[in-house]
């Protein structure tokens, strides 16, 4: 059989994204800045969808921005919000497990004469809100922490963080990643003090190439693609109504009976984390500790990041792909590059073995319970026979 266990990755577009998608590329495919019947047809379904993923966070329909993702989102929050604010300030504060459309646009911004604070994490992964609390001064203007780390899922005390920011100065600006937690928590940005957000399309059964960006209606922001004046100026470019269109489908499906896939994403969680509980020499990294106890607070329902000492990353997984199940080792934005060992991981404080031995496990809503128990067979059978091999 075959184990799609890498939804942190990307996901399998549900049959309505496909079909809408489809109807918009073939049918319904006018531009939605011509004036005639085509494009009045096109705008329409930009406007459904922004509609509806307004609803799912409690927003107003026209603080949401299309992107082309997720890393389009978080370029132009931070160097759209930097920019613009620039007058209050030049510091800015992350973490220093964002994923790497985050950091890289920090370290641009550095260039460009920003000053940049990076939180520390704990051996879960977790930021300290005191360090924050610490980090803040006068000059500070915008604040960034991802809601769910994508490679082990741990949850940041974003609400919490967003509050310090405020109590310091009301105009400080807070941006959250929020790729890996969109579907996987209500999140509503005004309760919780946050001013940008990102998420892609592609993390929630949506298509790839869109995402959208979350900006409060007194955030000031500059826009960073110019052209044409689509999206009242701020993104300009050819709207992607293929994209937004499938996007809305994956959004209304994701908080469609939500309470009921998140609870079942957590059940998958808890099993696989039980079988990884019987192997010998395993170590589940994050907030893991609380998992089979607590599952409510062992992080993100939907990832697993375990170590395998002994066994390198790359064997495991490709031993793994051998037996048709698909996982990670580690983000799959990051994944091509020389370098083997995960930052985040680093950043946890984790021994050389566990770094060079972890893998990444993510389940949808939809992965069954015949894929969590046949991967985990698998590990049973392959961790013995690769463990004595790497030893020889």
């Amino acid at each position: 059989m075959e184990a799609y266990l890498d939804n942190s990755a990307t996901t399998r577009a549900l049959d309505c994204v496909a079909d809408v998608v489809v109807k918009t590329m073939t049918e319904e495919f006018g531009n939605p800045s011509s004036r005639h019947q085509k494009g009045v047809e096109a705008e329409k379904y930009l406007r459904d969808a922004r509609e509806t993923v307004a609803k799912t966070l409690k927003v107003q329909e026209r603080d949401i921005y299309f992107t082309s993702g997720g890393t389009e989102a978080d370029n132009w929050a931070l160097i759209g919000a930097a920019l613009a604010n620039r007058r209050a300030g030049n510091h800015l504060i992350t973490t220093s497990v964002e994923h790497a459309a985050v950091l890289q646009t920090m370290q641009y911004l550095e260039e460009q004469g920003f000053r940049v604070t990076y939180l520390p994490v704990d051996g879960c992964g977790r930021v300290d809100p005191e360090d924050l609390k610490n980090a803040l001064c006068p000059e500070t203007i915008l604040v960034s922490m991802m809601y769910v780390n994508n490679e082990v899922g741990t949850r940041q005390p974003v609400e919490e963080a967003a509050r310090l920011a405020k109590a310091y100065d009301p105009r400080i600006l807070f941006h959250t990643d929020a790729v890996q937690a969109y579907g996987k928590y209500r999140i509503f940005p005004k309760k919780e003090g946050i001013d940008l957000l990102s998420v892609s399309g592609h993390k929630i059964h949506g298509p790839k190439g869109i995402g959208f960006l979350y900006v409060g209606d007194q955030v000031k922001i500059r826009p960073l693609i110019l052209g044409g004046g689509q999206q009242k100026g701020m993104r300009s470019g050819t709207d992607n109504v293929p994209g937004a269109a499938g996007l809305g489908a994956a959004a209304r499906e994701a908080y469609t009976d939500f309470e009921e896939k998140t609870e079942r994403m957590r059940s998958l969680k808890k099993r696989f984390l039980e079988g990884l509980a019987q192997m010998e020499n395993v170590f589940v990294q994050g907030q893991a500790k609380y998992a089979l106890t607590r599952p409510e607070e062992c992080g993100a329902p939907h990832i697993v990041s375990a170590s395998f000492p002994g066994v390198r990353s790359e064997v495991l997984l490709h031993a793994l792909e051998e037996r048709q199940i698909y996982v990670s080792s580690g983000s799959a934005c990051s994944s091509n590059k020389k370098q083997p060992v995960s930052a985040v991981l680093k950043e946890m404080g984790l021994p050389k073995d566990l770094l060079e031995s972890t893998v990444r496990f993510s389940f949808s809503a939809y992965t069954s319970q015949e894929e969590i128990d046949y991967c985990l067979r698998q590990l049973g059978e392959l961790l013995p026979a690769l463990r004595r091999y790497q030893r020889h």
